[in-house]
């Protein structure tokens, strides 16, 4: 990925430079393209990549406490994110069996992908079964058996066979009655662009008969700026719905592989970094993104704003709250989970305006986390018409409770007496609300 490296060195001199705000932004833009373009991601893709960062830093507001360069690093973080399909994809099938068909150019590595992903998913306990539909390179017939014989997982093909569709067919009645839950269909790749028409269509036909539950893009990390015309030409004839990338060893440039995002609005699913079988790892984009920035230098900075989304959230939270007038256990299940990770209660109620002048009894309201993890537990063992409707839980509810979350009716006492001494330190906050307005509280009534 030397192309895309070149961000990170990017990102630090833009974090260590001075000048004007905007003549810093116009210079890292000029230098994120640069590195887009040469690690081959379409030009089309950077522009409309690049424009859209640059609007969102020139127009948007840092929040409170955060520095306007800060705020840019956090800008372009997200819009990368983004860019590889923002969250991790699901791995796991939505349904069994699923079936799987793999689809991209001779050379790109589908083959050996087939068996990676076979094996992958034979370690977490799926029996995954394949199916060679390549009728152009017997090669590919072969080595497909060889893998499948080599995991142990049922196989099927027609060695002789020009039909692919019908093998599919067939291969998927053997496989279902040989058990396989997740089946894998290895296909030919189509050798490059004009009169390969036919092997497109050869693909589109497959599908429309075998109607998989999932259609994976195979793409090799070296294939450069092809890769958006290959994907855009691949979705148009069978909707992708992943991508898996071959070859992606660190020296290349890999860029291709955004531009096949973009082209087909699919997830990267799975990265191939290595020859060997086992070679093959799920694709986290925000991991992915945060060494590609060099998350050494940019940790403090990531963990300022994940800290400042959590005190919005709980926020936000406390200010329902308190303009309702009521407080579910709910509302206190994400609170303490918040509260683990923010700091003792008083230091939270700080956070939020007005609240610092109300009265607080410090030895009612302290926490220890053991007690936490106990309370928690207690909730999940409650129905939701306990949690939204604390009134109705009596001594037969509340023994219950106490059985299911392996704590003592006591302890659930205990949560439900601190419950209401919430409830009323809310109903207090609410009963003072010309002094919140008069301290600013957004949007409290």
């Amino acid at each position: 990925m030397k192309g895309l490296e070149k961000i990170k060195s990017a990102v630090t001199s833009f974090i260590k430079g001075g000048g004007p705000y905007e003549k810093a932004v116009n210079e890292f833009i000029k230098e994120l393209q640069k590195a887009l373009i040469s690690a081959d991601v379409s030009i089309k893709v950077v522009l409309e990549f690049s424009k859209k960062i640059k609007e969102e830093a020139l127009k948007s507001e840092p929040p409170p406490g955060v520095l306007r360069r800060e705020w840019f690093i956090k800008i372009v973080y997200d819009n990368l994110v983004n860019l590889f399909g923002a969250e991790a994809p699901t791995i796991e099938p939505q349904k069994l069996p699923w079936i799987l068909m793999l689809v991209g150019i001779q050379g790109s590595g589908k083959t050996t992908t087939a068996g990676k992903l076979a094996y992958f998913y034979k370690r977490r306990g799926y029996r995954p079964g394949l199916i060679s539909t390549d009728t152009y390179r017997p090669a590919a017939y072969d080595q497909l058996r060889q893998l499948a014989e080599y995991i142990d997982a049922p196989f099927y093909g027609e060695k002789e066979s020009k039909d692919p569709s019908g093998i599919a067919i067939r291969g998927l009645r053997h496989l279902r009655k040989e058990g396989a839950n997740i089946i894998i269909i290895d296909t030919a790749g189509r050798h490059g662009y004009g009169d390969e028409e036919y092997l497109l269509k050869e693909v589109e036909e497959l599908a429309n008969r075998v109607k998989p539950d999932e259609i994976m893009l195979v793409i090799d990390a070296y294939i450069g700026q092809r890769a958006y015309d290959l994907a855009k030409r691949f979705h148009e004839r069978t909707p992708i719905g992943s991508i898996t990338i071959t070859k992606f060893d660190g020296t290349a440039k890999g860029g291709g592989a955004l531009s096949a995002v973009a082209a087909t609005g699919a997830k990267i699913k799975f990265i191939g970094d290595g020859e060997k079988i086992e070679d093959l790892e799920p694709f986290n984009p925000k991991k992915f993104v945060s060494r590609l920035l060099g998350l050494g230098d940019l940790e403090t900075l990531l963990e300022k704003f994940k800290a400042l989304e959590e005190s919005e959230e709980l926020e936000k939270r406390w200010e329902k709250a308190i303009t309702t007038g009521r407080l579910t256990l709910r509302d206190l299940y994400a609170q303490i989970k918040s509260l683990r990770k923010l700091g003792p209660l008083r230091k939270v109620l700080q956070m939020i305006p007005g609240l610092s002048m109300m009265p607080v009894d410090d030895e009612r309201l302290q926490i220890s986390e053991e007690k936490m993890d106990r309370w928690l537990n207690i909730m999940n063992s409650m129905t939701y018409s306990e949690l939204d409707n604390p009134h109705i839980i009596d001594k037969s509810r509340i023994h219950r409770i106490a059985r299911g979350s392996g704590t003592t009716p006591e302890e659930v006492k205990e949560l439900l007496k601190y419950y209401e001494t919430t409830k009323k330190l809310l109903k207090t906050m609410k009963r003072r609300k010309g002094i919140l307005r008069k301290l600013g509280m957004r949007n409290a009534f």
